[in-house]
């Protein structure tokens, strides 16, 4: 068929960052190679890359040794949209966006409507095998595939970031029963997920949204985007925050209780900044990923009749609901996109895991 190509152009993980036995660091290496175009079975389909997200999990995998299912060499990238070029005929020619986490649909948990936590599900640059989006094609699953349809002017690389730093918070908010009227706080609110975590509370009918962060610009872009109130938490410890938070409470006539606080940054303070502020009936969903580990007194949720929830992707089935909230933009991704050439893969990681949080998420446009 027109428009497979012969091989599949690829950017490889062929060792992660480490060390040996001895100590001595193993530095990582990202390698351009040519991989195979796998055979296509009953409902799969090759999609042409148009672009692909660089998220913080990927740095995880590289920099950072956090495992992946499939071991090196493979091929990193989740966040993907792009054409189908071959497979499932009423998909070939459709642009589309793929889900970064796709279900077995055949489990107990994905019968149970928790599918974005299904324990055989397939994650592009994790767990499809080899396969990952820093590369010019993609083999996937047709069934949870999300059709881009009148996207106007919007360029189709850019929607790669709805494939999860946009999904992800408004799976957080399902997990949260975030509601019309509700108060929320982003813990890390401008970075690659919070900007997004930030808009989506408001969109889905936050009364009132807190944004804590670091950078004293991007929190006034915040405000601009979501957020009514922000801290700036630079040199604060839990208990300063908290202050601050109670004082933005007193003077607005806002209660203190009954939070839903989004953990977006992944970090040990900003999970203990959101220890701190979980109060009675308030509800804590972390959504962000590190390897810290956090001292807290679960008894205190017995007290507060409080919750702590975890939060995992997105169920391939809400992607058209927040594809349709950024095309008709109730979500906005403009201000907060920005690509660079494939080729400069290994530049671009290294100043996104030195920058902690970039100004704009970055998304790789193959150039193979």
């Amino acid at each position: 068929m027109s428009g497979v190509p012969e091989k599949i152009e690829t950017w490889q993980m062929v060792r992660p960052w480490g060390k040996d036995e001895q100590g001595n660091v193993i530095e990582g290496k990202l390698e351009r190679t040519s991989i195979p175009v796998p055979e296509l079975g009953p409902g799969e389909v090759l999609v042409e890359v148009k672009g692909c997200g660089v998220c913080h999990t990927d740095l995880g995998y590289f920099f950072d040794g956090v495992p992946t299912v499939t071991k090196p060499p493979l091929t990193l990238g989740h966040e993907i949209s792009g054409v189908v070029v071959a497979g499932d005929e009423k998909w070939v020619g459709k642009e589309v966006i793929v889900p970064a986490v796709m279900p077995c649909r055949e489990c107990h948990i994905c019968k149970i409507g928790r599918g974005n936590r299904c324990l055989n599900q397939k994650m592009p640059g994790n767990s499809l095998g080899i396969y990952g989006g820093f590369s010019s094609h993609i083999p996937v699953p047709s069934i949870d595939l999300c059709e881009v349809k009148n996207r106007g002017d919007m360029p189709l690389e850019h929607l790669a970031v709805v494939a999860d730093a946009v999904t992800t918070p408004f799976q957080a908010a399902k997990r949260a029963d975030l509601q019309p009227g509700d108060n929320v706080i982003v813990i890390g609110c401008t970075g690659g997920v919070g900007v997004y975590m930030t808009q989506m509370a408001k969109a889905l009918g936050a009364d009132v949204v807190i944004g804590i962060a670091r950078n004293p610009e991007k929190l006034k872009r915040a405000l601009q985007y979501g957020a009514d109130f922000v801290i700036n938490s630079t040199d604060k410890g839990p208990r300063d925050i908290r202050n601050e938070f109670r004082k933005i409470c007193k003077e607005n006539s806002l209660p203190t209780y009954g939070w839903k606080i989004f953990e977006v940054t992944g970090t040990r303070p900003g999970q203990d900044m959101a220890l701190e502020l979980l109060s009675f009936i308030g509800k804590l969903i972390v959504v962000g990923f590190g390897l810290a580990k956090n001292e807290y007194s679960i008894s205190r949720l017995m007290a507060f009749d409080a919750e702590i929830i975890g939060t995992w992707g997105c169920l391939p089935e809400y992607y058209p609901i927040v594809l349709n909230m950024v095309l008709k933009g109730k979500i906005q991704i403009e201000p907060f996109v920005e690509t660079r050439p494939m080729s400069q893969i290994a530049e671009v990681f290294e100043e996104v895991h030195k920058a902690g949080s970039p100004a704009r998420r970055i998304v790789l446009v193959p150039d193979f």
